[in-house]
């Protein structure tokens, strides 16, 4: 959910609550009635204001979910792909390592071969 939706929901929730207790004190204040009237009706009205906002509350908290179960999945999958992508570099770095360390190796062996050569021959010429 964008930040201009949330804060446009959000508006519209408030509006909706504070014009409806407007609109209940407005025609409770207007009407005549008996004191026992009045009760009644905002006793009604109260509890019509309260299943209406616990109806829009749950629609906003399943859109909340909704939203939230896509986005876990969205960071769920970027994760892997990291994931992998790393994994990737790694055997790449694993065997660049591999193919550096054996020409250190072969060099190493073929120095010490010419170290062994060359005392030999120096064994020879003695």
């Amino acid at each position: 959910m964008s930040e201009q939706n949330s804060n446009d929901l959000g508006a519209f929730l408030a509006g909706f609550v504070i014009g409806g207790l407007v609109g209940a004190a407005t025609a409770i204040i207007l009407t005549p009635q008996s004191g026992e009237e009045t009760r009644a009706k905002i006793a009604n009205m109260s509890n019509e204001l309260l299943q209406t906002g616990g109806a829009r509350v749950q629609q906003v908290r399943e859109t909340a979910e909704a939203y939230s179960h896509d986005y876990l999945e969205k960071a769920g999958s970027a994760l892997s792909s990291t994931r992998q992508q790393v994994q990737d570099v790694g055997g790449r770095v694993q065997e660049q390592a591999r193919i550096v360390l054996d020409k250190g190796k072969e060099q190493a062996s073929q120095l010490g071969n010419r170290v062994s050569n060359g005392t030999d021959e120096t064994d020879k010429a003695e």
